[in-house]
């Protein structure tokens, strides 16, 4: 049920739309020159289509990026009723994201409102979920179990073959990976796979850093598992382990995340003290299975480290935790929280067979007990299986964002604020009311009333409380005494001193002042 409902669940990604022009819903006098869509952090276009009320797709000029807004121009001629501008961009963790906004000039179309779902397509998740699956085991027990074979039992040969195949496996997957990127990210089908564009497009994505990095560490772990020369298979091996790090703190949810300072080490720390732990699950298994000599050394050893190695894992996860998640509450009100919490179950159920392989079966395995050699070979495969189910877990996150990635996502509603004296009012609305980006509307009347014919207008935003001297823009005329302001950013929460500058002749001017809350 849990793989069902992420599967089914929007693929959502970092990047989240806090602002269009038109917005989302608008009803317009007349066709808009221009079409913008602003994020809440720097984007790379893939789609971005006008389709008309009679459902073709109007031509659109290149979408041009001016930080983290999308700009396009209209194409002329565009006439009355219900448009829907469908984007597709890349996020900066490389994930595909995608919606649409819909806006109307003159009037709605009459009919059945055009709506922007998005169709599920099954076997592409579930293709993705698979590659992930297979990619983490090929990392973790394949350059893992490389690096544990090198380091300690140079001079076994059990569980090579195994541990090879997780590597080759881990490639194969990685490649197809990089493929079905493209795929999802151009929102195309599976045919697409032969096509340059699809791969041109993954390649220009923060994944293909990790497929790199990823593809070179499991042939590194290859290369160690077959070199003869024990400190070159050493030497391979902990390259190996490291690119393991590199490729998942390169791109993903929690890689990604601010602040980065904290936020790529830890994934690496994290990433590490992982395969450490994983890849010596499998040669410890062969090894008591097979009573071989090897298994008592090879066991003393793991067993001086782990401890060590747990606590970095535990303290790195933490770390990732608290800032992806942020609330006791997103646990359970979130797909995000309630992965967490199945793979925090398992987790706690592999720790626990771990402590009593620890407390109850190292002791006498290395003291020679043959019941407890035979015992602790099955422990440590009930082990893998449990570390597989978390690895499973794990892929399911490439579906959904964390709690502080949706706090983005979410509209936050617009707040307005009116201003006004004897002998002109402004009334202003920012969205979304809250820090951050935002786009603000103003409408400008004059003391009658009626519509301002303002020569110009001017908007200034201050927060004398954080430091924050007054920002200024100039507001362009949408309509008469219609004004707007895209791309402003207001970086922090508070009650911000809000100044509205009005030129309604060459001598004489208007000045408005006010405040307005953002959250």
């Amino acid at each position: 049920m849990l793989l069902s409902a992420f599967l089914a669940g929007q693929a959502f990604a970092h990047a989240a739309l806090v602002a269009s022009d038109p917005a989302d819903g608008a009803v317009l006098a007349k066709a808009p020159t221009e079409l913008s869509l602003t994020f809440d952090e720097p984007v790379s276009p893939l789609i971005l289509k006008l389709v008309e009320p009679d459902g073709r797709a109007a031509p659109l000029g290149k979408p041009k990026l001016d930080g983290n807004r999308l700009l396009a121009d209209t194409p002329p001629g565009l006439g009355t009723g219900s448009y829907v501008l469908s984007w597709r961009v890349i996020s900066e963790d490389g994930h595909p994201v995608g919606g649409a906004v819909v806006f109307s000039i003159g009037m709605p179309s009459a009919g059945a409102a055009v709506e922007a779902t998005e169709a599920i397509d099954w076997p592409l998740r579930a293709a993705i979920w698979l590659c992930r699956v297979l990619i983490y085991l090929g990392l973790f027990i394949g350059v893992g179990g490389a690096f544990f074979l090198a380091w300690a039992a140079p001079d076994i040969r059990a569980s090579r073959s195994f541990i090879a195949g997780a590597c080759m496996a881990g490639l194969v997957a990685m490649g197809l990976s990089l493929g079905f990127l493209g795929v999802d990210a151009l929102d195309l089908g599976f045919e697409s796979l032969t096509e340059a564009k699809t791969w041109e497009t993954a390649l220009s994505t923060s994944y293909a850093l990790t497929a790199l990095f990823g593809s070179l560490s499991m042939l590194l772990a290859l290369l160690a598992l077959h070199s003869p020369k024990p400190g070159e298979a050493r030497l391979l091996s902990t390259l190996g382990l490291i690119g393991v790090g590199l490729a998942l703190a390169s791109s993903g949810h929690a890689a990604t995340a601010d602040p980065q300072w904290l936020m790529r080490p830890a994934v690496f720390v994290h990433t590490l003290a992982v395969a450490f732990w994983v890849g010596a699950l499998a040669p410890l298994a062969a090894l008591f299975a097979k009573d071989n000599a090897a298994a008592q050394p090879a066991l003393a050893r793991f067993s001086a480290l782990i401890p060590y190695v747990l606590a970095a894992l535990l303290a790195a996860g933490v770390v990732l935790a608290f800032i992806q998640v942020g609330h006791v509450e997103a646990l359970f009100s979130t797909l995000y929280g309630r992965v967490l919490l199945a793979k925090l179950a398992l987790v706690a159920l592999l720790l626990a067979l771990a402590a009593f392989n620890r407390w109850r079966l190292t002791k006498p395995a290395l003291a020679g007990d043959a019941r407890a050699k035979r015992g602790f070979a099955r422990s440590v495969v009930a082990e893998i299986v449990l570390v597989t189910a978390v690895l499973g877990c794990v892929a399911l996150w490439r579906f959904t964002p964390p709690p502080r990635a949706l706090a983005a996502e979410l509209p936050a509603p617009p707040v307005s604020v009116h201003l006004h004296s004897d002998r002109a009012m402004a009334s202003l609305t920012l969205s979304p009311g809250r820090a951050g980006p935002v786009a603000v509307s103003a409408f400008i009347v004059g003391g009658d009333l009626e519509p301002l014919d303002a020569k110009g207008v001017t908007l200034s935003f201050s927060l004398p409380s954080a430091g924050i001297e007054p920002i200024r823009r100039e507001a362009r005329k949408i309509d008469q005494g219609q004004w707007r302001v895209d791309g402003l950013r207001l970086p922090v929460a508070g009650n911000w001193d809000v100044s509205v500058d009005i030129l309604i002749s060459d001598f004489e001017s208007v000045t408005l002042k006010s405040k307005i809350t953002l959250r």
